[in-house]
């Protein structure tokens, strides 16, 4: 029953890289290195400090990365991670060193994960793996620069639309407060902009 489960898993990262373009030949070479896991809410993907070694494929959940004030405490939130994305400190992952900041499940989640010694190896044996790690990094970089930017550039209520169309159920496992974090406000003036977007 379990190796069903973890099969249907597989089957649907399969399907999702292959959507991107990695022939079933080249997804196989992954097979014996894909591990399953469930995260209890609150259960941290990855510590503060921690090198993170693996990047996850979000079964079902949601994650958050943060960063906290050493000051006061107060607890910033950067990025999240939902259904069928790919799940890692980025920063942390892609160089190897230490994390500045915290990875935790917001909810009961379940993901694959892939220890990134084995992906180094995938890398060495298959051009579309290397073509796979550096669109890991692509991603990365550009959610880091859509985020600086967004701040910069765009009101509240752009990136709160923003973040609707990428994870569109987040609203109904999240409190609000972390999602107000996230777009960099306050609670009440959150809930004006979701007043004023159901009433367009």
């Amino acid at each position: 029953m379990l190796e069903n489960k973890i099969e249907t898993e597989i089957d649907v990262l399969r399907t999702i890289l292959g959507s991107a373009g990695m022939k079933p030949e080249a997804f196989d070479l992954s097979l014996p290195y894909w591990q399953s896991r469930q995260y209890k809410k609150g259960e941290f993907y990855n510590e503060y400090r921690n090198v993170c070694k693996h990047l996850g494929f979000v079964i079902n959940g949601v994650f958050r990365i943060y960063r906290v004030n050493n000051d006061t405490g107060e607890e910033k939130n950067m990025l999240f991670f939902t259904n069928h994305q790919f799940v890692a400190s980025y920063k942390s992952f892609l160089a190897q060193t230490a994390c500045d900041y915290y990875t935790e499940a917001m909810v009961d989640s379940h993901i694959l994960y892939i220890h990134i010694d084995h992906l180094n190896e995938l890398y060495g044996q298959s051009h579309q793996w290397e073509r796979f790690g550096r669109i890991v990094a692509e991603t990365a970089f550009h959610e880091v620069m859509s985020n600086t930017e967004g701040f910069l550039f765009k009101t509240p209520e752009d990136r709160y639309r923003e973040m609707m169309e990428k994870h569109p159920t987040i609203f109904n496992s999240v409190p609000l407060y972390h999602i107000a974090s996230y777009l960099g406000i306050q609670g009440p003036s959150l809930s004006r902009i979701r007043k004023r977007m159901v009433g367009k």
